[in-house]
């Protein structure tokens, strides 16, 4: 066995080397758990409320029709900004349908293509779910890493995604923007 000093763990690793370095594995390992353990414990959040219960990805759906001009998307846009396949979305979509929070019509531009429309109940729903959501994000995360370091956290993933990913808030559809509950 080869003894590597440990300031030798804290390298960067190569775009040539097959492993990443301990520390780099270590990184990798905490994002994957932490982000993992996030994303369940925001969920459960939402669905504390079995009246009210949504999923975290139901929620987001909510929201993003909200903030649609018209509060509607085509469901190809819509599985763009939610990062769900299409197959996927028209799952929760028929989830959310049943429980009459959204309703699936004809495009009104091309009457070709189907859209998902935001239903006055879902908006209710999504006025009731939007202070746990974001009660939750601030307790599990803003207040743990702090406002600067959760401002930075978004800069640094703004890097892995496409500039014109659509994450700004009110992230406009081809048809504008709304705000998100007003």
């Amino acid at each position: 066995m080869h003894d590597t000093p440990s300031h030798d763990n804290d390298r960067a690793s190569t775009p040539e080397e097959l492993w990443l370095t301990p520390s780099e594995q270590e990184a990798w390992r905490t994002f994957l758990y932490a982000t993992t353990l996030l994303t369940d414990r925001l969920s459960e959040a939402l669905q504390e409320d079995p009246e009210d219960a949504l999923t975290l990805g139901e929620y987001e759906i909510l929201v993003r029709l909200s903030e649609a001009e018209g509060r509607f998307l085509r469901m190809s846009e819509l599985a763009d900004q939610v990062v769900h396949s299409r197959s996927r979305l028209t799952h929760t979509i028929s989830r959310m349908e049943k429980r009459g929070l959204v309703e699936r019509v004809r495009c009104s531009s091309d009457g070709r293509g189907r859209q998902a429309q935001l239903t006055p109940a879902g908006r209710e729903l999504l006025v009731r779910a939007a202070p746990v959501h974001v009660r939750s994000v601030r307790e599990l995360l803003l207040d743990v890493v702090g406002h600067e370091d959760f401002l930075e956290l978004g800069r640094i993933l703004a890097r892995t995604v496409d500039p014109d990913a659509p994450v700004a808030v009110g992230c406009p559809a081809p048809h504008g923007a709304g705000s998100a509950l007003g």
